[in-house]
């Protein structure tokens, strides 16, 4: 494969990922919560998603699942953003406020 060829390839990828993941913004914007966690999932799972772009994707279909009734999915997806190797600190200080705002909700549920 010739470097044109890999990098119009690599590019178009990203550019994909970024508009499913804008669209998907969009979506929840419009209280569209299924078709903004497939829009998030598709955004996750294509290569060359740019680290940034999939935190942010999983930080937002969180927020959707979360609102959507579906804690559990929620909680999975902050905790995948605190795995994440890369240096993705901001993404990852509103992750945490997430899942401790969460935790304090439960205990208060319960209590």
């Amino acid at each position: 494969m010739n470097i044109l060829h890999w990098l119009t390839r690599h590019f178009s990828n990203r550019r994909r990922a970024l508009s499913f993941y804008r669209r998907g913004r969009a979506r929840a914007r419009n209280h569209d919560r299924q078709g903004a966690i497939k829009d998030y999932t598709t955004t996750i799972a294509m290569r060359d998603t740019p680290d940034e772009v999939k935190a942010l994707a999983l930080f937002y279909r969180a927020l959707v699942h979360v609102a959507a009734g579906d804690e559990p999915k929620g909680v999975d997806d902050f905790n995948r953003i605190l795995a994440m190797d890369e240096g993705l600190v901001n993404v990852k200080t509103m992750a945490r406020q997430r899942l401790a705002g969460l935790a304090s909700q439960s205990s208060e549920k319960r209590a």
